[in-house]
């Protein structure tokens, strides 16, 4: 592992935007760290992603926010609901100036990619581990033992399991039960803007809501393209892989009927990704021993409340800030981590889950129902105890 001249041997598996977030945190809590990352390459497959208030103000305090801005798009309008077949405005929300003033940060958009290389400069690359891909973490009484597909070794006083939904790191942690098929699958495509309709242009986060389905769309690439993600019913299809690809008479054909905004939306957008959503029942402990799970590991959420990402990145400053303070009693250090975090993460993907029923419903009497309560709705302040979060005023005990 790194050489360190003081505290505990890090290891953090896994080099997506949790992994590297977490080394940066604990780079700027004055701690080293190693990441195994097991591509041969760091790289984001996926497409677009919403960075809300409190994720904009960690990237703020990581000191990479000049380069987020280099491709991020401002957000002027967010929560923008639509009919799916007319596209009737059932909703929308005024984000510029408003976010600034209710949580001192504006929500943007961005290409997860582009977000990866951000938090990636605030890590040193000696610090990472290219084409490790580990296959297992035993503890023991000294920290934990970490194994590697290439039959390399490693031995840390913390092993940190930031590799997602498929964590090898959980197995230490949790029963190791696979993940569920949420019978939900995804289209993604991003459409060059010069091909994009002029209304999926705008500087706005906007969902349709239809039938057991919704499309979503904002620009990314600094206003160069359109990021396209809609969710449809998966039936026979389970390929969870985000490398997937579907076809755009597939595509087309879930949204046959909708607005022909939507499908000339689809049809500008070429050969689309398709995968199966996953669904995991919250975990009841994170922590074992010298060993933690962050992120999707921790807590997968669908991500109807685009949270995925910034809870990765609330993590890491958490886990960053309770090893800073107890270098020398790193499991203590877990736990306090673990407790700080559970509630807050298990409640989000509660309400993301409990999301797609919302946004799916058939039309009738509860679809209108929840029409009248959108067009009441304030979700930037309902939503305050999310996007007002700040890692730093939280109190560890």
């Amino acid at each position: 592992m790194h050489a360190r001249e003081s505290g505990p041997r890090i290891a953090v598996v896994g080099g997506g935007i949790g992994g590297l977030a977490t080394a940066a945190f604990l780079r700027r809590a004055g701690l080293t760290a190693t990441v195994y990352e097991q591509a041969p390459a760091l790289a984001e497959v996926g497409a677009g992603l919403v960075i809300a208030p409190n994720a904009v103000r960690l990237l703020r305090r990581l000191g990479v926010m000049e380069r987020v801005m280099r491709s991020a798009v401002p957000l002027d309008w967010g929560w923008e609901f639509l009919r799916w077949e007319d596209g009737q405005v059932l909703s929308v929300e005024k984000l510029s100036g408003v976010c600034e003033r209710l949580y001192g940060e504006r929500t943007y958009t961005i290409h997860r990619a582009d977000l990866l290389e951000a938090v990636r400069s605030a890590v040193p690359r000696e610090w990472i581990r290219l084409g490790a891909r580990c296959t297992a973490v035993e503890a023991n009484g000294s920290g934990a033992h970490l194994r590697f597909a290439d039959g390399s070794r490693a031995d840390a006083d913390v092993v940190v399991g930031a590799d997602g939904v498929h964590s090898v790191v959980r197995g230490l942690v949790a029963d190791a039960t696979a993940p569920q098929y949420s019978g939900i699958c995804a289209f993604r495509a991003v459409v060059p803007a010069e091909r994009a309709p002029e209304f999926a242009r705008r500087r706005a986060q906007t969902l349709w809501l239809g039938p057991g389905r919704h499309f979503v769309h904002y620009p990314i690439d600094a206003g160069q393209s359109v990021n396209v993600v809609a969710f449809a019913p998966a039936g026979d299809f389970t390929e969870e892989s985000w490398s997937a690809k579907g076809t755009v008479e597939e595509f087309l054909a879930e949204f046959a009927g909708w607005d022909s905004r939507v499908t000339d939306l689809i049809a500008a957008g070429g050969v689309p990704g398709r995968w199966a959503l996953l669904d995991r029942a919250p975990l009841q402990r994170w922590s074992r021993g010298p060993v933690t799970l962050l992120g999707d590991a921790a807590h997968p959420m669908f991500p109807f409340f685009a949270q995925g990402a910034a809870q990765s990145l609330e993590d890491a400053a958490i886990l960053a800030r309770c090893l800073a303070e107890a270098p020398d009693t790193p499991e203590g250090a877990l736990k306090r981590y673990e407790s700080e975090r559970i509630e807050r993460t298990t409640r989000l993907q509660r309400i993301s889950h409990a999301r797609r029923d919302v946004n799916h419903l058939p039309d009738g009497p509860e679809q209108k129902s929840r029409d009248r309560a959108l067009a009441e709705a304030d979700p930037l302040v309902e939503n305050g105890w999310i996007y007002s979060h700040d890692t730093e005023e939280v109190s560890i005990s």
